[in-house]
């Protein structure tokens, strides 16, 4: 019998100390009172840190979809983004087909089978498991620009959704995919308002075609909680014959500037690029000799987003969105022998956006904005500095390592600590104590870096730390006459 009770005291504790915070303990998601950023109920700040497993549904079996998502928590992300339907039909890891009647959706599942939309349950409910909500693209564009699904079927499919998934705690609404939103206007209208409907708990965006904004076309819609945009996967200068092309040339790279356009629009509302450039994917996407983007690539558009005032960033790989395998090849050149989904889940920019997160909680969140006044003297393109600050601290992403200067009369305090912040590994460096207007520093040349301005009343970092926290940010703020 003491064995036996020894044997269950452990076990507690074993799956006490292997216990997953739940990020909706704190409450469902909302908007801050802001319009710039998301949170739970309690008012617990809340940092969209994604990963892209667009074919998840169709490409895994139940324990790969648990291997996957148990190393994607564990790297610190707490959204997945996935294609609900790939084709009509679809078809999952066990040959089960997500339409077997078509759009009458009441006969997808049958009693005893574990069918398409069973699998789909499981991968939810793991997600759960793991502290990870599942964004839902329900239809991908192109299936809807095809014709595959009408304004009404677009409704009972939103319903047959709604009703499936409105009681998760761990669901996010993607309507669109890749798609622009002026086409089939009135498709994605009726899918979104079939599922707000049926479903009032969670919140919903739209995912648009590269180097566009949600804001573009749906800017008024009640049911668009929050924007979204994808910068795309084009280098400077890489227009590749576009007739139409959205954005002035020479801009494909300036992930910053989607967040800024999006303010332009009312009412406000948070954003975030939901598709940047991915990791190991050719630039511009269609060329099996252009050069791949790296980890590097994938840092810069994350903190141009997020200084610029993104309520949290998307990251994607080309070999893991598509979960490419030997046998499995994928599009874009993504070899399934020379580096399967398995493999590429521990390449070094997916492991590195944690930081972003991190440093981002690290300080009191909802007063955060954009500022580019606290750079001086700043360049452009590759050299252009991004810079965002609260009322006492201030941050400065530098990607080239060319020198700079901050304006460090922007923030409070007479005297401020600086340090720098490695982005590629979250390693802290306490550069000093200063009491002038302006900071200028020289880093290293070549190597991106983070520069870290406090009130040095604050302790939210000391001069001792040596890495950047994993934390959920100030409790509380100090009054600052203290």
């Amino acid at each position: 019998m003491r064995v036996r009770i020894i044997a269950l005291v452990l076990l507690v504790i074993t799956q006490t100390l292997h216990a997953v915070e739940k990020p909706w303990s704190h409450g469902g998601l909302k908007i801050s009172d802001n319009g710039l950023y998301l949170q739970h109920e309690d008012g617990t700040p809340f940092f969209w840190l994604g990963d892209t497993g667009w074919l998840l549904p169709q490409r895994l079996d139940r324990d790969e979809a648990q291997h996957y998502l148990e190393q994607t928590a564990g790297e610190g992300y707490n959204v997945v983004q996935i294609q609900v339907l790939n084709g009509v039909p679809s078809f999952n890891r066990y040959g089960r087909m997500s339409n077997p009647d078509g759009w009458n959706l009441a006969a997808a599942s049958k009693p005893g089978e574990y069918g398409y939309w069973e699998h789909l349950d499981h991968i939810i409910d793991t997600a759960e498991r793991n502290g990870i909500y599942i964004g839902m693209v329900c239809i991908w564009g192109g299936l809807v620009k095809g014709g595959l699904l009408s304004e009404d079927q677009a409704k009972e499919y939103g319903r047959f959704l709604a009703d499936r998934y409105r009681n998760r705690k761990n669901i996010i609404w993607i309507i669109g995919g890749d798609i622009q939103g002026d086409v089939k206007t009135e498709v994605w209208d009726a899918l979104a308002g079939s599922i707000k409907a049926h479903d009032t708990e969670h919140l919903m965006t739209f995912h648009p075609r590269g180097r566009t904004t949600s804001a573009r076309w749906f800017a008024d819609r009640d049911w668009l909680d929050f924007h979204m945009f994808q910068s795309g996967h084009r280098r400077y200068g890489q227009r590749m014959g576009n007739k139409d092309y959205p954005i002035p040339d020479g801009t494909e790279e300036d992930s910053w500037m989607y967040v800024d356009s999006v303010r332009r629009y009312k009412p406000t509302k948070p954003v975030l690029d939901g598709e940047p450039s991915y990791e190991n994917i050719p630039q511009g996407l269609h060329g099996a000799d252009e050069p791949l983007w790296t980890d590097r690539d994938v840092r810069r558009y994350a903190y141009w987003s997020v200084f610029a005032g993104s309520c949290g960033h998307t990251y994607g790989h080309n070999n893991i969105m598509q979960f490419v395998r030997p046998g499995l090849p994928g599009a874009y050149f993504a070899d399934g022998i020379e580096k399967p989904w398995y493999v590429a889940v521990n390449d070094p920019g997916r492991r590195q956006m944690k930081y972003l997160k991190y440093l981002m909680l690290a300080f009191p969140y909802f007063d955060r904005i954009a500022d580019q006044s606290l750079v001086i003297d700043n360049g452009e393109k590759y050299d252009r500095i991004i810079a965002t600050r609260g009322k006492d601290y201030a941050l400065a992403y530098n990607h080239t390592g060319r020198p700079m200067s901050i304006d460090l009369s922007r923030i409070s305090g007479r005297e401020k600590n600086v340090w720098t912040m490695d982005p590629a590994d979250g390693r802290l460096s306490y550069i000093g104590k200063t009491a002038d207007r302006k900071f200028s520093y020289t880093p290293e040349q070549g190597k991106d870096v983070v520069v870290i301005v406090v009130d040095a009343r604050r302790d939210y970092l000391t001069p001792e730390m040596t890495e950047i926290p994993e934390t959920s940010g100030p409790k509380e703020r100090k009054d600052l006459t203290e």
